[in-house]
């Protein structure tokens, strides 16, 4: 049986897949064959159809489809022309095979719908550079490929599968959650995280994944990212303010609601965007009232609850301003305000070759999943064409078409796959010897089975896995070939010989060549990006603690708007000439090899520099170097976009997306709060200091955790000293705060999807629940 049990929407695709497939091979087989009496114009008729419908995977719907497939038609020709005279000599389609394998696998880095098309395509140039060379015949090879292309291309419209949810308006509808979310009481927290989820790439189908190197696609994934964090926000806050909130929150909630409003018509209707800078405007009067409550006399500051409210609502406010910024550049293709921070929005300036050249060029590496499975690909075709063309195997490119078909990215994958289609060609082979045997030169009879056997085997493949796909395949050869050209029960014997042969060598490549595929590669990558984000935790802490950041009592004043409303809003911190990088606050040292970190050492003497001034302000504030972050989150976002190019993996519980936005929290936070945090009154005791960083301290060794089991470790859980019920009632920086106990929120919703559920506790003869150990 197959593996995954297919929904009875699946069931339906599927069915239709195999009608479109079935009539279109054989409407241009048939009138050509018996009509035309041009065997070999019928071959590539009936084969065209097959290929591309069937063994490439190209998603999307009816009309994406079809448009795939007519700008396909002119490469196929020109695949199939190379074929046809490369077929000259086995080394010179050999050396054919190895570019083309190596360029069609490649083209994946261009999202899936290239991705998908290249099975395809590298068929056109297999099935032509078989013997015998016949360069004659290449103007009925051509024809008849056309031929079956534009047939399943109209079968494609007239009987189209119905669209998918485009991820612009998955986040639309996430935006419009969010709307009305910002009213107390008016969406359940956990209706709201379950919105968010489905923004994740693994719940969205491959054609509507926003995977290409362009601005819109690139702004789109960080829009749905965005959204998310938005969306857990607005639940956190709900959690934390259930009955109401004061009246600047509420004002700067609505004006977050009706952002998130206009954001959804937007990408929708790509009309009557957003105002640009009102919600800005609105956080820097916020902002204002803030400082102006902070500073204050003790007595008339608003309850430590209040501020932490503000500031949760302040950091929602923020999220909101990403998500105006990235649907923005999303709909409009570039950037129509100027985005910042910069650093997080680097792509938003750059022209689209230079995009696709940075996405090629970041690809030529054997770090890249892409480059990994198109090496592997190339190799394997190559080696299964020289084995073929040697040994003068008879149908020989039955051998590649098991090595396209069956290799994986795995090599469980690609043995497990492997060893249900030998079994499966096992039995179709059987099936078919036994029927030329009986049937002999009847080819009337094998003409009138070719048409259900097709369609059966198209319908029921699929639905009942690799062994029932392959040999239900065997009978749709061995009823084709029967009609072309006498055979007899050998060529189910010649098929089974090439179906092993093809299997060892995918096997071993698959062995050989990066066993593990994309896995191993997106696990390292997130790995690195927490550890480098982790570090700037301790060191945003500590510039908050030491008076960095806003302060009341003779401290620095906080940052001010200017008198015309204009300066730089929270997280701005590059984009201006004249700006110098500071260097970082303190990090967070080199985990060791027990996965520990020794307590923070003070800097070097001599090794400090004047903090730069931020324009329009009086007073410096201390920027951390968040250059390595971002750095990271690119190859960590490109390696998470490559994973979600492959077949569905088995750790699918893995929330990836989340690692994502616990990054973007880190970096946002050591942006911003240095420059923006509120700190507390006077009054605020030294455990108000000590809970921050032993919170900060407990917040790395939960990554390390993290961290240790992506690369494979088995750490021990983090036994944290504080809770948010022991926080000090008088916070130091109540924004330090808030953005400290939502990574901790965060950081415990993927350590979750990354152990396996556990047991339920026993339960004592008492009825209660014992307590684990320690």
């Amino acid at each position: 049986m197959a593996d995954v049990i297919p929904t009875g929407q699946e069931r339906a695709t599927i069915v239709r897949r195999a009608v479109r497939v079935a009539v279109a091979a054989g409407a241009g087989f048939y009138p050509l064959l018996y009509g035309a009496g041009l065997p070999v114009m019928a071959l590539y008729a009936l084969f065209a159809p097959i290929a591309v419908g069937l063994l490439s995977p190209v998603p999307g719907s009816g009309r994406q489809r079809a448009s795939v497939m007519v700008r396909a038609l002119p490469p196929a020709l020109a695949l199939a022309t190379l074929g046809t005279l490369l077929a000259v000599g086995t080394w010179a389609a050999v050396g054919g095979m190895l570019v083309v394998g190596f360029l069609l696998a490649f083209a994946a880095v261009g999202g899936p719908r290239p991705a998908g098309v290249g099975p395809g395509l590298q068929l056109f140039y297999i099935l032509a550079c078989f013997p015998p060379y016949a360069p004659d015949t290449l103007a009925q090879r051509l024809s008849g490929l056309t031929i079956g292309i534009l047939l399943l291309t109209a079968l494609e419209l007239l009987l189209p599968d119905p669209s998918a949810t485009p991820y612009r308006e998955r986040i639309a509808r996430a935006l419009d959650e969010a709307a009305r979310a910002t009213v107390p009481g008016g969406v359940p927290p956990e209706r709201l995280r379950e919105a968010g989820a489905r923004l994740r790439l693994s719940a969205v189908p491959p054609a509507e994944r926003p995977a290409g190197a362009g601005r819109s696609d690139r702004a789109l994934e960080q829009a749905g990212r965005a959204a998310r964090r938005l969306l857990d926000q607005l639940a956190t806050l709900a959690e934390t303010s259930p009955t109401g909130t004061d009246a600047a929150s509420a004002a700067l909630l609505d004006r977050v609601s009706r952002l998130c409003t206009t954001s959804a018509r937007f990408l929708r209707t790509g009309e009557d965007p957003p105002v640009p800078g009102a919600l800005e405007a609105a956080m820097r009067d916020f902002q204002a009232e803030r400082v102006r409550q902070a500073t204050a006399e003790p007595g008339e500051r608003p309850p430590a609850e209040v501020e932490r409210r503000h500031s949760r609502v302040l950091a929602l406010a923020e999220s909101a301003r990403m998500v105006e910024i990235t649907t923005d550049i999303a709909v409009h293709g570039r950037p129509t305000e100027p985005a910042f921070p910069r650093r997080l929005f680097w792509y938003a300036d750059l022209s689209t070759p230079r995009l696709w050249a940075r996405r090629v060029v970041g690809n030529t590496t054997f770090r890249s999943v892409l480059f990994q499975n198109a090496v592997r690909t190339a190799l394997g075709l190559a080696a299964a064409r020289a084995v073929a063309g040697s040994l003068d195997l008879s149908h020989g490119f039955w051998v590649l078409l098991v090595v396209l078909t069956l290799g994986r990215t795995t090599a469980g994958a690609t043995w497990q796959a492997v060893r249900q289609a030998v079994a499966g060609n096992g039995a179709g082979a059987l099936v078919a010897g036994a029927l030329l045997i009986g049937l002999g030169p009847h080819t009337d009879v094998y003409a009138a089975l070719l048409a259900p056997v097709m369609l059966v085997a198209f319908s029921l493949g699929p639905l009942l896995g690799i062994a029932y796909a392959q040999g239900l395949f065997t009978l749709v050869v061995a009823t084709a070939f029967a009609q072309i050209e006498p055979v007899t029960w050998r060529l189910s014997e010649a098929r089974m010989i090439d179906v092993v042969t093809g299997s060892v060598i995918g096997l071993l490549c698959g062995l050989l060549a990066w066993p593990a595929g994309a896995r191993s590669e997106v696990h390292r990558a997130m790995a690195d990006l927490l550890r480098t984000c982790a570090e700037l935790v301790p060191g945003t802490t500590e510039a908050l603690l030491r008076g960095a950041g806003v302060a009341v009592g003779g401290a620095q004043a906080a940052p001010q708007p200017r008198a015309d409303g204009s300066g730089p809003p929270p997280g701005d911190t590059e984009g201006h000439s004249g700006d110098r990088q500071p260097p970082a606050p303190q990090a967070a040292p080199e985990a060791g090899p027990d996965g520990s970190r020794p307590p923070p050492q003070p800097p070097p003497t001599g090794t400090e520099t004047p903090p730069p001034v931020l324009p329009g302000e009086g007073g410096s504030q201390v920027a951390p170097q968040t250059l390595p972050g971002v750095h990271k989150l690119r190859l960590a976002e490109a390696a998470y976009a490559q994973y979600r190019t492959e077949t569905p993996a088995e750790d699918t519980r893995t929330d990836w997306h989340a690692m994502l936005i616990a990054a973007n929290h880190m970096l946002l936070g050591a942006h911003y709060l240095p420059r923006f945090g509120l700190r507390s009154p006077v009054d605020a005791t030294d455990a108000s200091a000590a809970w921050a960083r032993t919170t900060a301290r407990e917040s790395v060794a939960e990554v390390d955790r993290i961290a240790a089991l992506l690369t494979g470790g088995a750490p021990e859980p983090v036994r944290r000293r504080t809770a948010a019920d022991d926080r000090p009632p008088a916070p130091l920086s109540v924004d330090l705060e808030v953005w400290l106990e939502s990574l901790g929120q965060q950081l415990t919703r993927i350590d979750a999807s990354l152990t396996a559920p556990q047991p339920p506790q026993p339960v004592t003869p008492s009825g209660r629940r014992t307590a684990p150990p320690g």
